[in-house]
C-alpha cells in the first residue's frame, strides 16, 4: 500500500471499512456542489446563450460541440493525470477538490458575466465555457475516483450511492426547479403570475429578455458559491483508504485508457449506458425551458411542477436497494425506463391544444419522467466502483482516475449531445430567440426534441453483486500474498 502518512493506519489497511453517516453525507455533498455549479451550466446555458446573450441558436450549439470535443481529448489525460499524482498526508484525491474548487466556482460564474461589451460574442462564450469545462474535469474525475477509495464493501457502496444520489438531487432541486424561478424573480418586466402551485402568485421578471443578464449572474454566483462550500465539505469529511500502491502509480500510462477500453467488458458496457442515459437526461433538462416557454406558454409553472418533478430524487431513493434486491440489476433498469418513457409521453399529451391548461398533466407527467430517469441514471454511478475493481483484478493496476475519467467522458459527452442536438434542431426549424412567440416549425421542432424514446442496453452489463464481492475479495488476497 502506498505510503499515507497523516491517516490512521488501522482505517487506511480496513479497505472493507463500514463507512460513518459523517462520511456518507460528507461524500454525498460533492454531487450536491457540483450539480449546483455544472447543473446549472448544462440546464440554462444554451436557453440563456440564445436568449438573453443573445447569439443563434446554432452558434450555441456549436459552441457545445467544439467544447466537448475538447473533452475527448482533455478528460483521459487528466485521468492519467490523477492516476500518477502521489498519495500525500491528506490522500491521493482529495487535494484536487481544494486546488482546483475555487478556479471552477469563478469561471462558472463568468460565464454569465452580465457585460455589454460580451453580449453577442460567441468566442468570449466559447472561451468561458471552454475554461470552466477543463476546470470541472479537474474537479470532477478525481471526485469520482475518490468513491472507490473510500470502501470496497459492496453494501457500504450501494448505501453511499443512495445517500450521494439523495444529496445530488436536492441540488438538482435547487437548479432545475429553483433556479429558473429565482431568475425570474431577479428578472425586470415583472409581473404578478400564478405560479400553479395552490394558488401562490409571485411578481416575476422575463427571464429571456435581454435585460436579464444582471438576474443570471446574481443568481448564478449565489449558487456557486455555496457549491464550493459543499466541495470543501466533502475535503474535510472522507478519508481514502483503497489505494493504488507506489508500483501500481509509477506504471500508470496515458494508453491504459485503450487497455481499459479494451479489455474492461463492464466498463464498454456501462459507459455506453452513460452516453445513452445522460444525454437523455440532458436532452430533456436543456428542451424544458424552452417546451414550458413557447409550446406550453406557462413558464410561471416550471417551477412547481420541476418541485413535483423532485420528489422522487429525493424521498424515493431509499427504495432503489429494495428494488433492486427484488428484481435485479437488469429488471431495475426496464422498470425505471419504462416510467420515463409513460411519463415523456404524458408531458407530449400536455402540449395538446385541449390540455395545455391543464397543470395536473404537468405533474403527473413531470413526476413520472423524473423518477423514471433520476433512478435509472443515478443507480449507474454505484457501479463505477466495482467496474474499478474488475480493471485492477484484469490489469493488476487500480486506475480508478482514468475510468472515472472514461466514465466522466462518457458523462459529458451525452450532457453535450443533449445541449448541441436540441440546438440545432431549433436552429433547423427556425427558432428565434428574439421572438416572443415562434412559428409552427419551431414549437413542432422542440416538440421533437422533448419526446423520444431511450435505447435500453443495460441487459448485457455482466457483473453481479456476487461476482463483485468475489473479485474484491480476491484482490486483496493477492495484496497479502504478494
Amino acid at each position: 500500500m502506498a505510503s499515507n502518512a497523516g491517516q490512521d493506519s488501522s482505517t487506511q489497511n480496513n479497505e472493507f471499512a463500514k463507512l460513518s453517516w459523517r462520511e456518507r453525507i460528507a461524500y454525498g455533498a460533492g454531487d450536491f456542489a457540483q450539480n449546483l455549479i455544472f447543473g446549472t451550466i448544462g440546464s440554462m446555458l444554451l436557453f440563456y446563450l440564445t436568449t438573453v446573450y443573445g447569439i443563434s441558436a446554432a452558434a450555441g450549439a456549436t459552441v457545445f460541440l467544439v467544447v466537448r470535443w475538447i473533452n475527448v481529448f482533455w478528460d483521459p489525460w487528466v485521468g492519467a493525470y490523477v492516476d500518477r499524482s502521489a498519495v500525500t498526508k491528506i490522500g491521493k484525491y482529495r487535494p484536487f477538490l481544494l486546488k482546483f474548487g475555487v478556479p471552477l466556482t469563478i469561471l462558472s460564474a463568468l460565464l454569465f458575466l452580465p457585460i455589454q461589451a460580451v453580449r453577442g460574442n460567441v468566442i468570449y462564450a466559447f472561451v468561458a465555457y471552454m475554461l470552466t469545462a477543463m476546470v470541472y474535469s479537474l474537479v470532477n474525475i478525481p471526485y469520482g475516483a475518490l468513491n472507490a477509495s473510500l470502501t470496497r464493501d459492496n453494501q457500504e457502496v450501494s448505501t453511499l450511492s443512495t445517500v450521494r444520489m439523495t444529496e445530488a438531487n436536492i441540488g438538482n432541486l435547487l437548479v432545475y426547479t429553483f433556479l429558473p424561478l429565482f431568475v425570474q424573480i431577479a428578472s425586470p418586466d415583472k409581473q404578478l403570475k400564478d405560479i400553479g402551485l395552490f394558488g401562490i402568485k409571485l411578481h416575476l421578471g422575463n427571464y429571456s429578455s435581454p435585460h436579464a443578464g444582471g438576474a443570471y449572474f446574481l443568481v448564478m454566483s449565489i449558487y456557486m458559491v455555496i457549491g464550493f462550500c459543499m466541495l470543501l465539505f466533502t475535503y474535510f469529511g472522507v478519508k481514502e483508504r483503497v489505494l493504488p500502491t507506489e508500483q501500481e502509480t509509477d506504471s500508470v500510462k496515458y494508453s491504459d485508457l485503450w487497455t481499459e477500453l479494451k479489455n474492461n467488458k463492464p466498463l464498454q458496457v456501462l459507459g455506453l449506458f452513460f452516453l445513452v442515459g445522460f444525454t437523455f437526461m440532458f436532452f430533456g433538462n436543456t428542451v424544458w425551458p424552452f417546451y414550458t416557454q413557447y409550446n406550453i406558454g406557462h413558464p410561471e409553472w416550471m417551477a412547481s411542477i420541476n418541485l413535483i418533478g423532485s420528489i422522487p430524487g429525493i424521498f424515493l431513493v431509499f427504495l432503489w436497494p429494495i428494488v433492486r434486491k427484488k428484481i435485479g440489476k437488469k429488471g431495475f433498469f426496464y422498470l425505471f425506463l419504462v416510467l420515463f418513457i409513460i411519463g415523456t409521453l404524458i408531458i407530449w399529451a400536455w402540449s395538446l391544444p385541449q390540455f395545455k391548461n391543464q397543470t395536473t398533466l404537468g405533474y403527473i407527467g413531470r413526476f413520472l419522467q423524473q423518477w423514471g430517469l433520476t433512478a435509472a441514471t443515478g443507480y449507474m454511478w454505484s457501479m463505477v466502483p466495482e467496474v474499478v475493481s474488475y480493471g485492477e483484478y484484469k490489469s493488476k493496476k487500480r486506475v480508478a482516475g482514468i475510468i472515472n475519467a472514461i466514465m466522466g467522458l462518457f458523462f459529458k459527452i451525452g450532457l453535450a449531445l443533449g445541449g448541441i442536438i436540441p440546438g440545432y434542431i431549433n436552429a433547423y426549424f427556425k427558432f428565434n430567440g428574439a421572438a416572443a412567440t415562434q412559428p409552427h416549425a419551431a414549437l413542432m421542432g422542440i416538440q421533437w426534441s422533448m419526446v423520444w424514446l431511450p435505447i435500453i442496453i443495460m441487459s448485457r452489463y455482466p457483473l453481479t453483486d456476487a461476482r463483485v464481492d468475489e473479485i474484491n475479495k480476491a484482490i486483496v488476497a493477492d495484496k497479502k500474498n504478494a
